[in-house]
């Protein structure tokens, strides 16, 4: 695990099973109608049970770039925020990629989550490269967490070790220019 403190927050980068974390929210990369579909979204309403399908077919789909929040059911998260990003290359995809991790940030903090892990969203089939993706969902983050504290732990759950070893570089690039972002004690 690679960690890092901004604020009172803990940046972690960790390689695993996001279907296992046991934190007060994970993120799934949605798709628009938030009806489930393949990779984390697919193995998140798996392990979630038939119960979130049901509450996602209330929230009537989702846009890119934005998130909605649903219970966990049988996830050890109490919470999923299903978060929409961008396909590769469609207009404004960094900016809705970004988006889409800075909403559910923002919706995590509205319910008073102290936890909250994500995937490396739109990486999958939505084509993201890694190292890009990386680079805007970190800085998508940090500036949240610069300005916003409720949140105690922020991880990103990397289901290979190549993309974990990715986003471990990025941060620590982005940590080396930053004074305000500090390697965990």
């Amino acid at each position: 695990m690679t960690c890092y403190q901004i604020n009172q927050t803990r940046l972690e980068i960790v390689q695993g099973d996001i279907t296992n974390q046991a934190v007060d929210a994970i993120v799934n990369a949605a798709n628009t109608s938030l009806l489930g579909g393949g990779g984390v979204d697919g193995a998140i309403h798996r392990a979630a049970g038939p119960e979130l399908l049901e509450e996602c077919q209330t929230l009537h789909g989702c846009k890119t770039g934005e998130a909605k929040i649903t219970r966990g059911y049988h996830l050890p998260a109490k919470h999923v925020i299903h978060a929409v990003g961008p396909i590769y290359g469609t207009q404004d995809a960094p900016v809705l990629l970004a988006s889409a991790y800075s909403n559910s940030l923002q919706i995590a903090g509205e319910h008073h989550l102290a936890s909250v892990a994500f995937p490396a969203i739109s990486t999958g089939i939505y084509g993201y490269p890694m190292r890009e993706a990386a680079r805007i969902s970190l800085r998508a983050v940090l500036t949240y967490l610069e300005n916003h504290t409720t949140i105690k732990i922020v991880r990103f759950i990397l289901f290979t070790s190549e993309a974990n070893a990715i986003y471990r570089e990025e941060l620590e690039s982005i940590a080396a220019k930053n004074d305000a972002i500090n390697p965990c004690e």
